[in-house]
């Protein structure tokens, strides 16, 4: 029991940076594409570069010494299907170009007082419950079963392969974000950036090795923001007959820490929506990011970093899907201003 209240107590302190360097900084994968996009600095896709180069070294280098068995996450299954993956992650990523943000990113606007936050949250949260357990839940697992290649390598292979492409892509991840520019803002992105990669590698030791126990182990997991935020809403409404767990302390300490850091930058305030019809593209951006979430194992965060770290193959097809479902959003003019 002491262990697992170890595991909470890190968890709600990850979360509570999460959110007040999220605040601070604006870290935003969804914002940092529209950017590029756009032809303009895009700081904000240099932080998550930076953040992705920090989380894939280090997660590789706790994996290596032994700490962490990243191999038990749920990133790492041999065998996935070729159909959800892709689409999970196109969906997700056109929601969050409907959402204009991701649920991580929801969270942080929540804290400060953003109202259209907290229905993209509500309405995500049970899209995703929908999806992983409720009245959706056959129709995902019939066609995961009628799809699901079969089972082969689920990384990159261990050796001096991992090596050369561990030190290839953060090389050039780190190279893409550190391209000198004289501007304080992009410092702050990039400070943003460089957190959040750090704190990747602490939920996987949170998890991996402040978790591990031959009776009870922690389910080896990292910053993730789809299912956790579903199970965060089920455990406000039946907190007696359901166990806290890592993912629900970390959205709490996202919460938390946002919060705090709005409130300190004078950044309380309410908002609400314009119009019904920008009400309902929210509600549609959350519906799809749970859904799609829960069809590609995870989000912006949970598959672009915290997946991409362990080099799973799935993660790749489900970050690029992602991307394309942003693009595609972008292109049609549906992300939010």
């Amino acid at each position: 029991m002491q262990q697992l209240e170890l595991v909470l107590w890190a968890g709600l302190a990850i979360g509570f940076v999460f959110g007040a360097s999220g605040q601070i900084s604006g870290f935003c994968l969804h914002r940092g594409l529209k950017e590029y996009w756009s032809g303009r600095d895009g700081y904000k896709l240099h932080a998550f570069a930076l953040a992705l180069a920090i989380a894939l070294a280090g997660t590789q280098i706790v994996a290596s010494m032994g700490l962490v068995d990243i191999g038990q996450s749920l990133y790492m299954t041999p065998s996935f299907s070729w159909l959800l993956l892709p689409l999970g992650g196109v969906m997700f990523g056109y929601g969050m170009g409907l959402a204009n943000g991701c649920g991580a990113r929801a969270l942080v606007l929540l804290a400060q007082g953003n109202l259209r936050s907290f229905v993209v949250l509500v309405c995500l949260g049970i899209a995703a419950y929908m999806t992983l357990r409720g009245v959706a839940a056959p129709l995902r697992i019939a066609a995961a079963e009628l799809t699901t290649l079969a089972p082969a390598l689920a990384t990159v292979p261990d050796g001096i392969v991992r090596a050369v492409v561990v030190g290839t892509l953060t090389a050039a991840l780190a190279l893409f974000s550190l391209r000198p520019r004289a501007s304080g803002q992009r410092l702050r992105d990039l400070a943003g950036g460089a957190v959040t990669g750090l704190l990747v590698v602490a939920g996987w030791l949170t998890t991996g090795w402040l978790g591990a126990d031959d009776f009870e182990p922690t389910p080896v997991a990292s910053l993730s923001f789809v299912a956790p935020i579903g199970d965060t809403l089920q455990y406000t409404m039946i907190a007696t007959g359901m166990s806290l767990r890592f993912g629900v302390a970390v959205v709490l300490g996202v919460l938390a820490g946002s919060f705090l850091a709005a409130a300190l930058r004078g950044g309380l305030r309410l908002e609400g929506f314009e119009s019904p019809r920008q009400m309902s593209r929210f509600m549609a951006g959350g519906v799809l990011m749970g859904a799609g979430g829960a069809l590609a194992l995870g989000c912006s965060i949970g598959q672009g970093l915290t997946g991409l770290s362990t080099l799973a193959y799935s993660s790749m097809i489900s970050a690029s899907a992602i991307i394309v479902g942003a693009r595609i959003a972008w292109k049609r003019g549906l992300s939010a201003h």
